[in-house]
């Protein structure tokens, strides 16, 4: 289990000013939505159905996934920011929430100013796969091949701006490598066009990598990590590859809408912290490669924040274009 702590300065009176729920009437007193911004069957989905039974239980409330997919997680992040900030939609977020303002030019919703962060949730590692076809064993000979082949070989995403995307871009810029980028709307899709051979390549998150790679539906060349992962540990990390320096972890974490009421954020909060910390659902997620990872609403506001910087660094490092 990780926990996440930034010290941050906060104005003490935001606890003191936020409204609560209303007298006399008990929280949650009817079903909460979760928006997933992903199709169903992606590490998204994944993550979000197991927190969201978790968090029935715990709540006596069903908290009911609705996939809103779409333009990289922007459809169902921009649904999320102008729900009713009552404490009965809240959304599951991922690092497109930080990418997407230096990718797309125009937003209907801003990032900052539009949510109330509840708590991180999850931190997943990202694995490079190619299809079966492809004649390369490990990384050091995909990208010879990608170097006697220039322009040949695709490799698939979840959407642009998505973690998957950047990690593809950034060895290509990386080893000046000449591939062609073809986006999925979410991983489900980009998934089955890996094991169909439509695509090459691709980096995916590791809990929806699991299944296909034991089946052997395609090849694992390396963990996008520090450390090897415990659900694939026979698969080496990048820098065992001979890559240095090429950590591209997904992480999740819960949102609600901007002036939802402090007391709400607080005890959804306490709820998610809750469920993370039971021993059902630490063996669920690790099952999936899917390591749990705590916050307080204020850092993780503050993490958001230095997530939309760092990825600012690495678009333009990555040579991407706002569209």
């Amino acid at each position: 289990m990780r926990t996440f702590n930034l010290r941050v300065l906060v104005p003490c009176l935001l606890l003191a000013c936020a409204a609560g729920p209303a007298p006399g009437q008990a929280y949650p007193s009817k079903p909460i939505r979760m928006i997933l911004p992903f199709p169903p069957g992606g590490p998204t989905d994944i993550t979000g159905r197991a927190i969201a039974q978790k968090l029935s239980e715990q709540l006596g409330q069903p908290v009911v996934p609705e996939n809103r997919p779409g333009a990289a997680g922007n459809v169902g992040l921009e649904i999320g920011a102008k729900a009713p900030p009552d404490g009965y939609a809240i959304t599951l977020t991922a690092p497109p929430i930080a990418v997407s303002p230096s990718l797309y030019k125009k937003l209907n919703y801003n990032a900052i100013r539009d949510f109330a962060p509840i708590s991180l949730v999850a931190m997943i590692q990202n694995i490079m796969v190619v299809h079966n076809s492809v004649p390369a064993k490990n990384v050091k000979e995909f990208i010879a091949l990608a170097r006697r082949h220039p322009g040949k070989l695709n490799f698939s995403s979840s959407g642009a701006g998505s973690t998957n995307h950047l990690a593809s871009e950034l060895l290509k810029g990386r080893y000046k490598l000449n591939m062609v980028h073809v986006p999925f709307k979410g991983s489900g899709p980009a998934l089955v066009a890996l094991m169909s051979g439509e695509v090459d390549f691709g980096t995916m998150a590791v809990p929806g990598a699991i299944p296909i790679v034991r089946a052997k539906r395609v090849r694992p060349l390396a963990v996008l990590s520090e450390k090897r992962v415990p659900a694939l540990p026979d698969v080496p990390n990048m820098k065992e590859s001979g890559v240095d320096d090429f950590v591209v972890p997904i992480w999740y974490g819960i949102l609600a809408p901007a002036g939802t009421p402090r007391a709400i954020i607080d005890r959804l909060n306490t709820e998610i912290h809750k469920a993370l910390s039971s021993d059902d659902m630490k063996q669920r997620l690790a099952a999936s490669g899917v390591d749990p990872m705590l916050s307080t609403p204020d850092d993780f506001a503050a993490f958001i924040k230095s997530e939309t910087q760092r990825y600012a660094k690495v678009v333009k490092d990555a040579g991407l274009k706002a569209q």
